[in-house]
């Protein structure tokens, strides 16, 4: 029997393959809702389904490009209080960063934000921001006093 599974279904397949399943496995698998029987019909819903979904992808990943451009031309600067040899009291964060951020116009998510070394220091840093799974901007943070 061939199914078209609606969800991945561990160690045979993730959603919309094709797989072949003996009769029995394949009504369960069509009786808990996580597949469908491979028919002319269901191919080309299939089809279209994956399609549309392309197409989403793609219009979102524009998207995120015009984003990255934007972000990448912005410097966001903070000002903090340092000691000698320019160490900053306490370091900047994820949240802070996305705060600045929705000031500016952006609405990014501080989970996206990911900061490799601690900020913590004057002058200019880069921190990077995954805005899609294809789409990394880098930002400039400036820290000065």
């Amino acid at each position: 029997m061939r199914v078209i599974l609606l969800e991945d279904v561990k160690k045979q397949g993730k959603k919309d393959d094709i797989i072949n399943v003996k009769d029995g496995y394949g009504m369960y698998l069509i009786n808990n809702g996580k597949a469908v029987m491979e028919t002319k019909g269901s191919s080309k819903v299939l089809k279209h389904q994956t399609e549309t979904r392309a197409l989403e992808e793609n219009l979102l990943i524009k998207g995120c490009e015009t984003i990255k451009e934007k972000l990448e031309n912005t410097v966001l600067k903070f000002k903090v209080k340092a000691g000698k040899q320019g160490q900053v009291f306490g370091k900047i964060s994820s949240k802070q960063i996305a705060t600045e951020l929705s000031k500016k116009g952006f609405d990014i998510d501080k989970k996206k934000i990911v900061i490799d070394v601690p900020i913590n220091n004057l002058g200019i840093t880069n921190v990077k921001i995954n805005l899609h799974k294809k789409v990394v901007a880098t930002l400039k943070v400036e820290l000065h006093e």
